[in-house]
């Protein structure tokens, strides 16, 4: 039987994401968006690693739970759910996402000069074997030391204000860096594709040849 015609685990993306989303898309396999529902608050005390790990395979699960109330898409064979999540952390301390622009400024205005560590936790969640494979990614990313004018002016002209440390790579946030050190360049932006892709070949999906596009 060729790859083609063989029958394929149903690929969930937990994650409302637009980011993310874009990200898969770039391995040109079926799958399916979910945004999971729980709170995503970290536990008191609880090291950065700790917290993006821990989200990223409870989005996983979740998203993993809803779905096994309706019945698998036709012509799939089990369900693989991803689930991911990313913290930031500057001085020992967790950086969420800014929600506006003066909390934003406040943010970037810190990092000046400075190391931010990120942790791109990843879930592979294969539902039906009740199997985990969980990965940690890390970047560490050096900020430039730029006058007030120039973040105020990134800022007016990205509103990154959905993005943890207010730097959305991705776009002209790129230009507030000054060195990126991470194995793994897709992971900064949400969804590490190279453990991804470890993960799906461990899982038994394949990445070659099977049908495109999203659903």
């Amino acid at each position: 039987m060729s790859i083609r015609s063989a029958l394929l685990p149903r690929l969930i993306l937990a994650s409302s994401s637009p980011y993310r989303r874009a990200l898969l898309e770039r391995l040109r396999i079926p799958f399916e968006v979910a945004a999971p529902s729980l709170d995503e608050t970290p536990h008191p005390g609880e090291a950065p690693a700790a917290t993006a790990l821990r989200l990223a395979e409870a989005k996983a699960r979740a998203v993993a739970a809803r779905a096994t109330d309706t019945p698998d898409a036709p012509g799939t064979a089990g369900m693989l759910v991803i689930g991911s999540d990313q913290v930031a952390t500057f001085d020992g301390r967790q950086i969420g996402k800014p929600g506006g622009h003066e909390a934003a400024l406040a943010q970037l205005k810190e990092m000046r000069g400075r190391t931010v560590e990120f942790h791109s936790a990843l879930t592979l969640f294969d539902a039906a074997r009740d199997v985990v494979q969980i990965e940690d990614v890390v970047t560490r990313v050096r900020f430039r030391d730029l006058p007030q004018e120039e973040l105020e002016a990134y800022l007016l002209a990205e509103t990154p204000y959905d993005v943890a440390g207010s730097a959305k790579a991705e776009g002209l946030g790129i230009a507030l860096v000054d060195a990126i050190d991470s194995d793994d360049p897709t992971a900064l932006v949400g969804l590490p594709l190279i453990a991804l892709t470890r993960m799906l070949r461990t899982a038994g999906y394949p990445l070659f040849g099977t049908a495109r596009g999203v659903q």
